[in-house]
């Protein structure tokens, strides 16, 4: 049996995050205005043609598993790269500062303003209803913040995590991380991540943290043609 990990837009779309889910037995993707995110349940002929048909012209989708992606047909692939999905070995300790504050409807703006200014992923202003975000804020400015995206059995992802460049070098991205992957953990659940293979900073910060890389990732990026 494969591992829900090595597909987990589908697994996380299949039953935790049903509610956001469209599609069918043989693909699902994100409602639009939520993620980009879409998969099929597998690369067979029939999940293909059901990819292809939840997509209007025009529409960019973000894939993203283990196995190599396979384009559906009338799709144009504009980014292929490969991923790192790395697990946290065991619970991460609790993480206190004062000034690490929860995110809300109302931060909502500031967060896609933060997000398209770093580009950690993919964001959208309705990346709360996946899961919780916390984030620090100097003089009133959202300056760092790091979240829940992808949930699956017993597993929750930390994601989104960004600093604004006037403060990066003071550990912040760490610390959201941690926070972050405290929360899942205290929450009796085992957190996972994904980064870029390239950026091995992240990855070495995210070892030293106590996270394990368990597999490669493969990332498309692809828009349905009219």
């Amino acid at each position: 049996m494969r591992h829900p990990l090595d597909r987990p837009i589908w697994s996380a779309l299949a039953a935790r995050h049903a509610a956001f889910a469209e599609g069918n037995a043989l693909a699902l993707r994100y409602a639009p205005d939520i993620h980009p995110f879409a998969c099929g349940r597998d690369d067979g002929p029939e999940s293909m043609q059901a990819l292809a048909a939840l997509a209007a012209p025009g529409d960019t989708q973000v894939f993203l598993q283990a196995d190599e992606i396979v384009p559906p047909q009338g799709f144009v692939v504009s980014v292929v790269t490969e991923g790192v999905q790395m697990v946290a070995d065991g619970p991460v300790a609790a993480v206190e500062d004062d000034r690490i504050r929860r995110l809300g409807d109302a931060d909502a703006a500031d967060m896609l303003e933060l997000a398209m200014l770093t580009k950690p992923g993919p964001f959208t202003m309705r990346a709360l209803a996946l899961g919780d975000f916390w984030g620090i804020r100097d003089q009133g400015r959202l300056v760092a913040m790091s979240g829940e995206r992808l949930k699956v059995a017993g597993m929750t992802e930390v994601s989104g995590v960004c600093t604004h460049p006037d403060f990066r070098g003071l550990g912040l991205g760490k610390l959201m991380t941690r926070f972050a992957a405290a929360q899942v953990s205290a929450s009796g659940e085992q957190p996972f991540l994904h980064t870029y293979a390239s950026n091995t900073a992240a990855i070495a910060l995210y070892e030293r943290i106590g996270f394990r890389t368990r597999t490669r990732m493969h990332v498309s990026v692809m828009t349905r043609l009219g």
